[in-house]
Parts: C-alpha cells; structure tokens; sequence
C-alpha cells in the first residue's frame, strides 16, 4: 500500500533551464540557490563545458544512493566509515537521433556497483542495502517511473 506524503513530509523541487544564446547544446540550471552548466560532447555537437544529461542522471543516482546510505545507517544504528559508488549505463544514441525505429532514446540498462566500508558484519550491511534499495528516492523514480506532464509555451502566430 502506498502512503500519501502529509504536509508536513511534503517537499516540491524546482529547477529551471535555459539554452545558454548562441550554443547549439549548452544550457545553464539553476537549482534552488544552486547554477551549474549541462552540454553534450563535441561528438554530440557540443562544446563539453558540463557533464551531459544522462551524466547528470547517473549522478543524480548515484549521489542519492551515497546520502541514502548515510541517512539508514543512522535511522538503523550503524557505523558506516564510507560509501563509494560506480554507474554506468548503456545508451543506443539511435533512439535519440530517431534513426533506429523501436529503439529507446533512454538507457538500456544501468549498472549501479555500491562498495561499504564500516565494522558492522555482512549481515548487517545486506539488511541495510534492502533498506536503501525500498527508500531512495530517484531508485524509486528510475525502477518505477513518474507521471511527467509537459505544457508547451509558443508565440502567438
């Protein structure tokens, strides 16, 4: 059963992004207090000057998985002394370009690798990970997808 978040445990984000003028790829976020630049590689008609989308999306992953496990070893009452993740994913750019029908513009796959460090045993830190894996919560928006609703603004004709 799936519980509904009270007002109190509620929490929205905003992020906006704008096609940095006169770039073909670069786009300045601003996140909260936070600006950061995305671009794709030279390949990809860029100019590099950030990590690309899907980078960002493996590092949203694996920056969450880090803090998830600090937050549920305190919750749990264990010492974790560090926590190193590795990701990679898999992407057939000819869904992005559109010149492979029936192929996904997304990744195929992504492969999250979690090394722990600490003086609990095995078993602990195996319970532990299942705790991480059901409360994290962009492994939760990749492995079960969110609704996303677009609205479009053009100028009037």
């Amino acid at each position: 059963m799936t519980q509904t978040a009270t007002t109190s445990t509620q929490l929205t984000t905003a992020v906006g992004g704008s096609l940095v003028r006169g770039t073909a790829t670069e786009v300045g976020i601003t996140a909260g207090k936070h600006e950061f630049t995305i671009d794709e590689p030279a390949a990809l008609g860029g100019t590099d000057k950030g990590a690309n989308p899907i980078e960002h999306l493996l590092a949203a992953l694996a920056s969450c998985t880090v803090i998830s496990y600090q937050v549920w070893a305190e919750k749990l009452g264990l010492s974790l002394d560090g926590v190193d993740v590795d990701l990679t994913g898999d992407i057939d750019l000819a869904g992005f370009f559109g010149t492979g029908e029936g192929v996904r513009p997304g990744f195929q796959g992504i492969e999250l690798g979690v090394r722990l460090s600490g003086p609990e045993s095995e078993a602990d830190y195996r319970r532990f990970e299942e705790a991480v894996a059901t409360h994290c919560p962009v492994l939760d928006n990749l492995t079960n997808g969110v609704p996303v609703r677009t609205t479009v603004e053009v100028p009037a004709a």
